[in-house]
This record gives C-alpha cells, sequence and structure tokens, in this order.
C-alpha cells in the first residue's frame, strides 16, 4: 500500500454495544442454530426424508455450499484490485474483503459437510484415503490452502512487521483463489455422465460468477456495516464497486450464452437444452432460469446499476446485489439440481424407458424445509463469523469518505466518473 494511503486511512473495531448489534448477532446466531437443526433432522431421518433422490442427490444444500464457496474466491477480488492491479482506492477495503473470503468459504464448507449424512466419516475417508485422480480431492487441498493464503495475506496488512510481504502475499492469494474456483466449476466440467456437464467452458464460467456473487455479498456487508456503525461512505468506493459487479453480472450473461448455445450445437446435448430453455419434461428448471437467473440476476441488476434514473443511488446498488445473489442461487440450482434431472443416457443405442431408479426420466424435485433451513444455516454462520470478527479486530477503515479513500480528489468532480 502506498504511503500516502497509510497515512489517511485508520482502521479500528466497531465498539459493538448496542442493543442493534447483539441483536443483530442473536438473528444471525438463530439462523445458523436452525440450520444445525435442519442436519442434525438429516442426520437422524436421513436423506429419504428429504426432496433428493437416487437421480437428484445434490440437493438444494450443495447449491448454497457451492454458492458460498464460489462467492468466497470472488469476496477476495476486492483486495486483490488493489494489491495485484495497484488500484489504491480498494486499499482500504482489503482488510474486509479477505475476512468475508474466509467467512464465506466457512459457511460454505460447513453446509457441504453437515449434508454428506456422516460428516465426521465423510472428513475421514476423504484425508485418510486420499485419492488423487479424483477432483473432489483435489478440493480438499484447494479449500485448506486457501484458508491459509488468506489468513497470510491478512497478517501482512494487519501486522506492520509483515507489510513487506503484502504484495507478494497478495498475488498468492490471487492465482490461488482461480485455482481454487476453477477446482470447483472442474468438478461439473469433468462429469462426462452428465449431458448438462462436461464443458471446458465451467470452468472460466465459474470464475466469473465468483466475481459477481462475491462482489454483490461484498456491497451489502460494507454498506450494512458502515452505514449501521455510523462511519462515512463515500461516492467513489460505491461508484467503482458499482461499475464494476455490473461489468460481472454482463459477463456472467455472455458465459452463459456462450454455454447455451455450444450446447446447441452439439446434437447430444440439445433435449438437456430444450428442458432448460423451453421446459421441455419439468417445467420448473426453464423457470429458475428465466424468471431466476436471466431477468432478476441479469437484466434487472444491469438495469439498476446503469439506466439513468437508477445509476447513482446507493439503494438501487444495494438492491442490485440482492437481485445478483437471488440469481446466483437461481443459476446454482440450474446447474446443479437442473443438471441431474435430465435423464443418463445409459445406452448409446438405446431408449431407457422406464426402471426403478426412475432412469430415462425427468426426474421433478422439490426441496424439503430442512434442506433450505441447512442451506440458510451456511448464510448465518458466514455472517456470524464477520459480526463478530469486525467487534474484536480493526478489519474496517473509520472512514471510507472520498477524501479519504482518494488523496487527490477534488469535490468538483464528479465522483461517479463509470471504471470498471
Amino acid at each position: 500500500m502506498g504511503s500516502s494511503m497509510k497515512r489517511k486511512v485508520h482502521f479500528s473495531m466497531i465498539e459493538g454495544n448496542s442493543i442493534g448489534y447483539y441483536a443483530l448477532f442473536a438473528l444471525f446466531g438463530l439462523i445458523a442454530g436452525v440450520g444445525l437443526l435442519g442436519a442434525m433432522y438429516m442426520e437422524h431421518y436421513g436423506h429419504v426424508r428429504t426432496g433428493m433422490n437416487n437421480s437428484i442427490v445434490w440437493g438444494t444444500p450443495h447449491v448454497f455450499a457451492v454458492f458460498l464457496i464460489v462467492a468466497a474466491s470472488g469476496a477476495l477480488n476486492v483486495a486483490s484490485m488493489a494489491s495485484v492491479f495497484g488500484r489504491h482506492h480498494y486499499a482500504p477495503l482489503a482488510r474486509l474483503s479477505s475476512l468475508l473470503a474466509i467467512a464465506l468459504m466457512a459457511g460454505g464448507l460447513a453446509v457441504l459437510m453437515l449434508d454428506l449424512g456422516q460428516p465426521g466419516r465423510g472428513f475421514t475417508v476423504a484425508t485418510v484415503y486420499y485419492n488423487a485422480t479424483s477432483v473432489f480431492s483435489w478440493n480438499l487441498v484447494l479449500y485448506s490452502v486457501f484458508f491459509a493464503a488468506v489468513i497470510f495475506y491478512l497478517w501482512t496488512m494487519m501486522e506492520s512487521k509483515m507489510n513487506k510481504y503484502y504484495r507478494p502475499a497478495g498475488y498468492a492469494a490471487f492465482i490461488w483463489r482461480l485455482i481454487l474456483t476453477t477446482g470447483t466449476g472442474s468438478i461439473f466440467g469433468f462429469l462426462v455422465a452428465r449431458h448438462a456437464y462436461d464443458a471446458a467452458i465451467m470452468a472460466p464460467m465459474f470464475i466469473i460468477m465468483s466475481f459477481a456473487f462475491g462482489l454483490a455479498i461484498f456491497i451489502l456487508v460494507m454498506t450494512a456495516a458502515y452505514q449501521w456503525s455510523n462511519r462515512p461512505l463515500g461516492d467513489i468506493i460505491i461508484s467503482r464497486v458499482r461499475n464494476l459487479l455490473g461489468v460481472f453480472v454482463a459477463a456472467v450473461l455472455y458465459f452463459t450464452l456462450v454455454y447455451h448455445l455450444t450446447n446447441l450445437y452439439v446434437a447430444e446435448n440439445a433435449g438437456f437444452e430444450r428442458m432448460i430453455l423451453l421446459g421441455e419434461g419439468v417445467s420448473q428448471y426453464s423457470m429458475v432460469f428465466w424468471i431466476g437467473h436471466v431477468i432478476v440476476g441479469g437484466i434487472l441488476p444491469l438495469i439498476l446499476l446503469y439506466a439513468p434514473p437508477f445509476c447513482r443511488s446507493l439503494k438501487s446498488t444495494v438492491l442490485a446485489s440482492i437481485l445478483v445473489i437471488l440469481g446466483g442461487l437461481a443459476q446454482m440450482y440450474v446447474i446443479i439440481v437442473g443438471g441431474q434431472a435430465y435423464p443418463m443416457q445409459l445406452f448409446s443405442d438405446k431408449t431407457v424407458i422406464s426402471s426403478s431408479f426412475q432412469d430415462g426420466q425427468y426426474i421433478d424435485y422439490m426441496p424439503s424445509m430442512p434442506e433450505v433451513l441447512l442451506g440458510v444455516g451456511g448464510i448465518g454462520i458466514a455472517l456470524i463469523i464477520v459480526v463478530f470478527a469486525i467487534k474484536i479486530m480493526p478489519f474496517m477503515p473509520n472512514s471510507l469518505a472520498d477524501k479519504v479513500v482518494d488523496p487527490f480528489h477534488k469535490p468538483s468532480v464528479d465522483s461517479d466518473a463509470t471504471e470498471a
């Protein structure tokens, strides 16, 4: 970080002594608690009591888990903008960005482990009997190193003696999070048995999705933290993250378009595309795709971020971020659940009409309440980590006013100038 930035930016903990703070802490604790209850219910009665079945083995908890893991990588993008790309405006946000990345990863992995049925046994088997040829096993290493890399990155920011390692740590964290998200996308891209998966574009698509989802969550957390703690939040930061979010949202829509156009060009994937795009066989996935992902998560946020009546409003930016998150969950639902709902082709020259395992049939999936509670519980875990951490350690600058963020700021200059 430049010397001018060090002189002007001062970090401190929030007081956290108000009724509002304790109410917020209790709310997130309650959300995490009901998530744990949902996991205990599925552990006791088995997944037979959920909407999952022999065809759809990754249900709503996996939708939330993968979303949070992908968003964790993207949340770190704000810190990377400062240390890797030299955008000094983002330097004051690097600590909060890194904290949010750790919290989201913890929440996502908690949901993932609790959805395994026997979390302790699953973790033990994965570590003791490590299978180096499995992409799932690779992620065990990727997630562990991610925690270590981001914690070290934070150490270089918060300890003056470690400041000399700040940029190398930033580069290492940036490279590793790209590797991590590539690994997460490759879980689906390497599955050749499913028409929805088995695509090289899955890895880069997951990377750009992480940028959009992580930044949207970061905007909400940053805005709430500064408004509720009565700390100044200037237009420069909001303007930059707003335009950056718009670029990422547009890129997600572009990758989605390329993905489906590629599938349409390949004849064997035409049936899957008809299910997703036209609602053939079962309509819920098509509705979630068009309404949830394309309209709510793509078109409406772009209007709120760029249309003249809305583009300079903080409320519009916050609303756009909420819609991006909802659209991201919808996109994950279509990818994960919709990808399993399309019948697998067991024999290349045969048509399987039906069997006791629903082979050859479109699968209609309805998530159960315990699944939803477990997934939402992961969000509660992530947020309670953030709320607790900013009270006990100085993650937030005292001010993000324009004159602090930009030492050369002139009030007469339009602070909403666009910058991607």
